[in-house]
């Protein structure tokens, strides 16, 4: 498998928006669709949002109606559109493909 690649992290205003990219395999893609996670300092990865190889996304609680994984995204590339941010969605945030992990990109929303 190829790692995925993250891109798009960087400092915003709370309530401003975001777009996260993150380059994939195409295999992998198929064969396990993909999910984006964070991680905030002090705290444990948690599950963001999950985009199946058939196109089915889904969203943990904390970012239903704010994040969203468009339905335009190229092939090989998986997209997290993230709107109304606030301090607490500061982290890094990383994409998962099967067993492989990106290394990251960083998110900082400040008040």
């Amino acid at each position: 498998q190829v790692q995925p690649v993250e891109s798009g992290g960087g400092l915003v205003q709370a309530g401003g928006s975001l777009r996260l990219s993150c380059v994939v395999s195409e295999s992998a893609f198929r064969r396990y669709g993909m999910a984006w996670y964070r991680q905030a300092p002090g705290k444990q990865r948690e599950l963001v949002a999950t985009l199946t190889s058939g196109g089915t996304a889904s969203y943990a609680d904390i970012v239903k109606g704010r994040f969203t994984i468009p339905g335009d995204n190229a092939k090989s590339t998986v997209c997290l559109q993230m709107n109304n941010l606030s301090p607490e969605d500061t982290a890094v945030y990383y994409c998962s493909v099967g067993y492989e992990w990106g290394q990251g990109t960083q998110v900082t929303v400040s008040p």
